[in-house]
């Protein structure tokens, strides 16, 4: 009986050691996810496109992604890093347009990127899948600086993520040059759409323990 009693004992005492473990580990884990991630952008997987509109038709270009890294923190919501587009880049098909574009719009000789500085999100994002957020930051154009605030789609797989942002500039009212002339007008506002895609950085769960 005695023994039948130890018995019992050790492995009473086994379970409570493992259930331990296991509290370890998950709080281990737990603590690396709430760490947040970094969210590089690969420039070979990221578009940038934009639409200008005009009584005639329709214009589409894209411009080239330079580099960028985020990070985000899901506790807070709070997000860092930058997005920087290179505003050189700038095409719509036509070398006249894109000389005007360039030379007294953008002027991208003097102001030769366009950036994203995000600071904050607004709605929860998903270890797995898809989910709608919206991003606040500051976005400098034509060397001037600002706040927004746009939707996005994210999705997030293993150790990979894309996202989808729509969003308006409104260039004329940012003091850039309307490109209308007598017998042309074209809108003073232009749609840009963000594909990004890249790897999710993550921090190792031992610095975690630390």
């Amino acid at each position: 009986m005695n023994l039948t009693r130890e018995a019992q004992k050790c492995l009473s005492r086994r379970r409570l050691g493992l259930a331990i473990l296991t509290l370890l580990l998950a709080s281990l884990v737990i603590s690396a996810a709430a760490q947040g991630a970094a969210f590089q952008l690969d420039p070979s997987q990221t578009s940038v496109k934009f639409t200008l509109g005009d009584v005639l038709h329709t214009v589409q270009g894209t411009f080239q992604l330079k580099h960028g890294s985020v990070e985000l923190d899901p506790d807070s919501g709070k997000i860092s890093g930058e997005i920087v587009v290179d505003a050189k880049s700038g095409e719509s098909g036509s070398a006249m347009r894109d000389r005007k574009m360039h030379n007294e719009i953008l002027e991208s000789e003097r102001y030769p990127e366009i950036s994203f500085r995000p600071d904050r999100i607004e709605g929860a994002v998903a270890p797995r899948g898809e989910s709608s957020i919206r991003v606040h930051g500051m976005f400098n154009i034509h060397g001037v600086d600002r706040e927004i605030t746009v939707p996005a789609q994210l999705e997030m797989s293993a150790g990979r993520w894309t996202a989808t942002v729509h969003f308006t500039v409104p260039y004329a009212k940012w003091g850039m040059k309307n490109p209308s002339t007598l017998f042309l007008h074209v809108n003073d506002s232009v749609e840009i759409d963000l594909l990004a895609a890249g790897n999710v950085v993550r921090p190792p769960i031992a610095n975690s323990a630390q």
